[in-house]
């Protein structure tokens, strides 16, 4: 996967966010894209009087790229995220070298942290470490640790990707 998009109410906030928690690296910024209505709802399926502001993209250590816009011309009450119990609810989770280190770090900051982390014990994904966040717009994060082959693999699955091991 080359990246993921999403929109955030607050670009700086955003991009300050993954800096700081994840040691993210700004790759490129648009700024304002010029556009007429006729394209945005053409080309991103955006209704009249939307327009992007910035496009930030970027970079997480050896992960997939994020793609951050904040758009203008919304109007009303800022409709709540979905949550990861409906359909288009989604979360992204981050690979660390060791979750309750990084969940520690997390808390200390002052960042919003579910309960956990949780190892799995057993089943497909024993193995495996995990646990929820919060971005300050409310998006949820995940971040994982895998030190060791997860409980499916014995079964002779195929190997999951992994950013922290590059294979």
């Amino acid at each position: 996967m080359q990246h993921v998009g999403f929109t955030v109410p607050d670009l700086d906030e955003a991009v300050g966010f993954f800096v700081t928690i994840f040691g993210a690296v700004t790759c490129l910024e648009t700024g304002r894209v010029e556009a007429d209505d006729a394209f945005m709802l053409r080309r991103l399926g955006v209704p009249e009087g939307r327009r992007i502001e910035n496009i930030k993209v970027l970079r997480i250590g050896n992960g997939t790229n994020l793609e951050i816009f904040q758009y203008s011309g919304e109007t009303g009450d800022p409709e709540p995220l979905k949550r990861n119990s409906q359909p288009g609810g989604f979360h992204m989770a981050f690979e660390v070298d060791d979750c309750e280190r990084t969940a520690e770090r997390l808390r200390a900051a002052g960042v919003e942290v579910l309960e956990g982390p949780t190892l799995v014990e057993s089943g497909a994904m024993a193995g495996l470490t995990w646990l929820y966040l919060k971005a300050p717009w409310g998006q949820f994060l995940e971040i994982v640790s895998m030190p060791g082959p997860l409980g499916y693999e014995s079964a002779g699955g195929p190997r999951q990707w992994s950013p922290v091991s590059g294979s």
